[in-house]
């Protein structure tokens, strides 16, 4: 079973930076890593994606302030805050999914962040 591990959550004031980490027990090479955001009473949100082949997917309101890139040597994700705003105040989760036959996917367990205004 594999784990995923996230880290790099805190608090920080409007306008700074944060960059989550989420560390996978196993290989993630093979694997679409996204991060995801929930604020309680709310679904769960797609915030950023990054396939196999590194093209990357962004939600309409994070565009242009964080990034996702990752590292398969390190079988790690990474998703770069910048510009926070305290509309981005959730808890975010790393997710790994593999679709098709046997289709799997993966969930870490949260790490809060907190943007003051």
């Amino acid at each position: 079973q594999v784990q995923l591990v996230e880290s790099g959550g805190g608090l920080v004031q409007a306008g700074g930076s944060l960059r989550l980490s989420c560390a996978s027990s196993g290989s993630i090479s093979a694997y679409v890593m996204n991060w995801y955001r929930q604020v309680p009473g709310k679904q769960r949100e797609l915030v950023a994606g990054i396939s196999q082949t590194e093209s990357t997917q962004y939600a309409t309101s994070v565009k242009g302030r964080f990034t996702i890139f990752r590292d398969n040597a390190k079988n790690t994700v990474y998703l770069q805050m910048n510009s926070l705003e305290p509309e981005d105040t959730a808890v975010y989760y790393c997710n790994q999914y593999r679709a098709g036959w046997g289709s799997e996917t993966y969930w870490g367990q949260g790490t809060q962040v907190t943007v003051s205004s």
